[in-house]
C-alpha cells in the first residue's frame, strides 16, 4: 500500500497531544501513552519528536519540539472551526 507516512506521523502525534501526562512545563516536554503503530512512532523518534519508543514503559517522552508539534497538529486535524 503506497500512503504519505509524514501525514500518517502527523496524525500518531495529534493522537499523542490526546494522552499527554506529567507536562515538565512550557519549552519542556510530557510523556504520553504509546499505544500507536510502531512505525510510526520509529520515525517520529527518527524526527527528534519523541524520545526512544522501545522499551517497557507504556508511554513515551516528547521532545518541546514534539510537544509544540502534537498540539498544533492536534487541532490542525481535530479542531472545530467557527
Amino acid at each position: 500500500m503506497d500512503f504519505d507516512k509524514d501525514k500518517v506521523d502527523d496524525a500518531v502525534l495529534a493522537l499523542l497531544y490526546l494522552t499527554l501526562h506529567d507536562d515538565m512545563g512550557e519549552g519542556q516536554g510530557a510523556r504520553a501513552w504509546k499505544g500507536h503503530d510502531w512505525d510510526a512512532t520509529n520515525r517520529l523518534f527518527e524526527k527528534g519528536l519523541i524520545g526512544d519508543p522501545q522499551g517497557k514503559a507504556k508511554s513515551v517522552v516528547l521532545t518541546p519540539e514534539g510537544k509544540a508539534r502534537s498540539k498544533e497538529m492536534f487541532f490542525k486535524l481535530f479542531g472545530k472551526t467557527g
